[in-house]
């Protein structure tokens, strides 16, 4: 048995955790021991005094969130342990370790039992963000273990987390290097070159989540006029422009992701004169944009970040696509996406069919898109599946 502090809770409350549900809410609470500090490892019991948990205490509707449902110590092995399981199925499913792909992501918070943790490989640097007091208290232990296992994979470990804590934990976190340290900031997705922003840009630089999704454009992107909304970095603009698109336009509201669109472009096809960047308001842009194109991407920010926001993101999305249905081409193929856990599939779904039927198209599903393999959902935590989009046909 560990010696770290105990949680108590209330009766009736530790059925979630016995279903391996790696969350303890804040009301689920009856009691702590003294001097349990945010961050700190905890042990969480039954309000009979049984062990069920142990894992990272924080303030917040999320107490705590589990790192073993086993009473182990939290140490070098286990973070070893963790991490290596993390890189064995990345290569069982042929993520890691490919010539053409050496971006991916190596650990998705709970979908890799390492709840309010995410590692992203670029190339030879891993970008790991905490999102949790508790893993920005294990950091250096972290990378440590992820130097070890990853071996010659990795050179550098960037530490990007400014954003992703809680502003009132005052942790003074800082983004920066903690092993290693390298300029060279491009990476390869499935033989395409791209620039990653991991100092300054969303996430961890780069949206390792629509790999697939952008390789499923670049299918249907032959001799098509393509817009690509909420463009960031580009990536499903220099997809479609291999896909052998007749134009390519790139709209952001960002100036900074307008200059990163257009480097990535000249990565991958310098002097192409089919591609052309708008720092523009996505709804302002799609007011003038009928009948120009064949093909639209609409890949916003998450609109509801909370369950609060659920009812206006969905109004937002809904306002969005009927903007794009109304505006795309006859025989054009719409590719939308949310990527806000709070809104469901189903909210998702009852959204874009209510843009189709403001809009008056005649709208077919060609496929339901989600979160590739490397962004795992653990089956008992359905709350892991964040990514929703839909390919749809119109008339």
């Amino acid at each position: 048995m560990t010696d770290y502090k105990n949680i108590y809770l209330k009766k009736g409350k530790e059925e979630s955790l016995k279903r391996f549900h790696p969350w303890v809410f804040s009301g689920a609470i009856n009691g702590m021991d003294e001097s349990i500090n945010e961050g700190d490892i905890v042990r969480v019991l039954t309000h009979q005094g049984a062990f069920i948990a142990v894992g990272h205490y924080q303030i917040g509707s999320i107490a705590v969130r589990v790192l073993s449902f086993d009473d182990i110590c939290i140490d070098d092995a286990y973070w070893h342990a963790r991490l290596q399981s993390a890189l064995d199925m990345r290569k069982n499913i042929l993520i890691a370790d490919n010539p053409d792909n050496n971006t991916f992501r190596l650990v998705h918070g709970e979908g890799d039992n390492l709840p309010g943790l995410v590692i992203d490989c670029y190339g030879k640097t891993a970008v790991m963000q905490a999102h949790s007091v508790g893993m920005h208290c294990c950091r250096e232990a972290i990378a440590r273990q992820l130097v070890s296992v990853m071996g010659n994979r990795i050179e550098n470990v960037f530490y990007k987390s400014e954003t992703t804590l809680p502003f009132k934990a005052e942790l003074g976190q800082e983004n920066g290097f903690i092993y290693g340290g390298c300029n060279d900031n491009i990476a390869v997705e499935n033989g395409l070159k791209f620039h990653v922003d991991w100092l300054k840009g969303q996430k961890t630089g780069f949206f390792v989540d629509q790999r697939e999704n952008r390789s499923l454009l670049e299918h249907y992107a032959k001799d098509k006029s393509v817009l690509n909304m909420f463009c960031y970095t580009g990536g499903f603009s220099f997809y479609a422009m291999r896909g052998q698109a007749r134009l390519v336009h790139s709209v952001d509201s960002s100036a900074k992701a307008i200059e990163l669109t257009n480097a990535n472009v000249e990565l991958n096809f310098p002097g192409d004169k089919r591609h052309e960047a708008f720092c523009e308001d996505a709804f302002k842009f799609l007011d003038a944009a009928k009948d120009k194109y064949d093909l639209i991407i609409l890949d916003p920010p998450a609109f509801a970040k909370h369950r609060a926001a659920l009812h206006n993101a969905l109004k937002g999305y809904t306002r969005l696509n009927v903007k794009a249905l109304e505006r795309i081409k006859k025989g054009g193929i719409l590719f939308t996406f949310s990527c806000s856990q709070v809104v469901t599939k189903e909210h998702f779904r009852n959204a874009v069919f209510t843009a189709a039927a403001l809009s008056g198209r005649n709208v077919r599903i060609l496929h339901q898109l989600h979160q590739p393999a490397d962004h795992p959902i653990n089956i008992y935590h359905p709350e892991g599946e964040y990514l929703k989009g839909l390919v749809l046909y119109v008339e």
